[in-house]
């Protein structure tokens, strides 16, 4: 099977549902919506069971099935862009499938204590964790670019529909069989995504930008992308800041449900499907919203909403009025996480993309899995009550910071690959673990020019640094001030290599197109590669002076 984009007429080219056109994103999509209720209804029926164990033992579910993703999520990144993606999803979902089933033979057989059911949450989260990085990171694979952001809607949609399906069927399954047999649905529900995946022909791609460099070394070049990239920064903190408030409604809903509302499985479940609803509901008002709203305004609104819920949530006994403040929360959330979600997507280039989207995830779910315990003992220190109103100020706390710390994208980044530089010109072939690589560009800068010129190298600086430079400076020299001296260290001619071909992007060429602009008429950058001569197993001549203009 071949994803082929569709090629719509101009007017529907903004439509939220143009993604669908494609038919391996639509059927893997099909298949989602089928596994995820299948997961909510497990999640229903996992966390009912614990219900008369306390307020610690529910809130737990939650972190159960998130910290996996903060243990993992990494580790999984450079997984999926180190090995063929699809082959990472079929062992993540034949894993998850093990896990569901040992599930449902426990609970059938009256086998499941409460620390067996965490454990084995905790399991299916680390399938999730080892899933999500490449789920994440094939989309672009999958849909044209620009439609990433109605992409990354329709996965949110996706999630809520099931959602407002799931544990409302959930409910009813548990009251009605058992919670055995939603661990038996969920298993079977891994299958559908499976099949997909084992039809699709992907193209055999090489893991881009990961040469042979180890796990470690691959980890520290995603963290180093991320670190020096501030518009991906700036969406990790906007996430940080909205998660910790929400995790509190997933957290103690349970617990609203049966000791302020007094309503059984069945009733939490149509609770939870009200927020589904409205989060399907959303993504027919969300295009309109953003025109009006814009991003910041999306997100601060998206918060307002969110902490009016769970005061609501905190003050009303009545069944239907909560049910139905539930679902402008739905939106909320759907609102404020398909925002931030476009946002990490458009801002991450291909070969750092998975490392990229598994920090993403690792604040998403690492949020909600430390709020949600400490939502739980808060509600054994000040009630049920009293944990809901905090989260709702902590909520406003958030919308408040929307105007300090917006969703923003000083360098505007444009992830297009750029091969822009040409091979340098060595007098001997150095072997990929060769290093460390200095490299240093020597410019001319004429005198009106060279506070501008050294404006601009910032952004030359972390260029260098989000695609491999361990170190960077820019020298003035002493004797000639015209003459400036940029030098960076790669840990690896390897490295240095995938900076040529691979890690390059379109902005990264502009900034330097705008620096080079200020350079003396007629003079081009004179660029030197050097080798360290104190780890390698002999001494050579290691260093050569590429022809002038050449690329570093």
């Amino acid at each position: 099977m071949k994803s082929t984009p569709s090629s719509p007429a101009p007017a529907k080219t903004d439509s939220p549902w143009a993604p669908l056109a494609a038919r391996v994103f639509r059927a893997l999509w099909i298949a989602q919506l089928v596994s995820n209720i299948g997961s909510w209804m497990q999640t229903v029926g996992a966390q009912w069971l614990l219900v008369g164990h306390g307020a610690a033992l529910v809130t737990l579910v939650q972190t159960a099935a998130s910290l996996p993703v903060v243990l993992l999520a990494l580790p999984s990144g450079v997984i999926a862009d180190r090995f063929d993606r699809r082959s990472v999803l079929l062992a993540a979902q034949f894993a998850m499938l093990a896990v569901s089933g040992t599930l449902a033979v426990l609970a059938f057989t009256d086998s499941l204590s409460p620390t067996l059911l965490l454990v084995l949450t905790f399991l299916l989260g680390g399938g999730t964790a080892l899933m999500g990085p490449a789920w994440q990171a094939i989309q672009p694979e999958l849909v044209e670019r620009r439609r990433l952001g109605q992409a990354a809607a329709l996965g949110a949609v996706n999630m809520n529909l099931a959602r407002a399906v799931g544990p409302a069927l959930g409910g009813a399954l548990v009251a009605a069989a058992g919670a055995g047999w939603v661990f038996a649905f969920n298993a079977a529900s891994y299958l559908g995504i499976a099949a997909v995946l084992l039809v699709w022909r992907r193209p055999p791609t090489a893991a881009p930008g990961t040469g042979n460099e180890g796990l470690l070394a691959a980890l520290h070049a995603g963290r180093r992308y991320v670190w020096n990239a501030p518009g991906v920064r700036r969406v990790l903190l906007r996430t940080l800041l909205f998660v910790p408030g929400g995790a509190a409604l997933w957290a103690l809903l349970p617990l609203t449900a049966s000791r302020s509302l007094g309503l059984g499985s069945g009733g939490y479940g149509l609770l939870l499907g009200a927020v589904g609803v409205g989060a399907v509901a959303g993504a027919f008002t969300l295009p309109r919203v953003r025109r009006v709203l814009g991003a910041n305004g999306t997100l601060a609104a998206g918060a307002v909403v969110f902490a009016g819920v769970l005061a609501v949530l905190a003050t009303v006994r009545t069944p239907w009025l909560v049910a139905a403040a539930l679902l402008p929360g739905g939106l909320a959330w759907i609102a404020v996480l398909s925002t931030l979600n476009a946002a990490v997507q458009t801002r991450l280039p291909g070969w750092v993309r998975a490392r990229g989207l598994a920090v993403y995830l690792l604040v998403f779910q690492g949020g909600q899995a430390l709020a949600a315990p400490l939502w739980g003992a808060l509600a054994g220190r000040l009630g049920l009550s009293g944990s809901l109103l905090t989260a709702g100020a902590v909520m406003l706390l958030s919308a408040a910071s929307v105007r300090r710390w917006p969703l923003h994208d000083p360098e505007g980044i444009n992830p297009s690959p750029s091969d822009h530089w040409p091979a340098p010109p060595l007098v001997f072939e150095p072997g990929e673990a060769d290093g460390p690589v200095l490299v240093s560009v020597v410019y001319r800068v004429p005198a009106g020019n060279r506070a501008e010129f050294t404006d601009r190298m910032h952004h030359v600086a972390r260029s260098r640094r989000r695609t491999g430079a361990l170190t960077w400076g820019l020298y003035q020299d002493g004797s000639e001030p015209e003459r400036f001296v940029e030098t960076y260290l790669i840990s690896s001619w390897a490295e240095h290599l995938a900076q040529h071909h691979v890690r390059l992007t379109a902005t990264d060429r502009d900034h330097e197109e705008r620096a080079r602009e200020l350079l003396t008429p007629g003079t081009l950058p004179e660029v030197t590669h050097a080798f360290d001569t104190t780890s390698g197993p002999a001494v050579r001549q290691r260093t050569n002076v590429g022809a002038p203009g050449s690329g570093p």
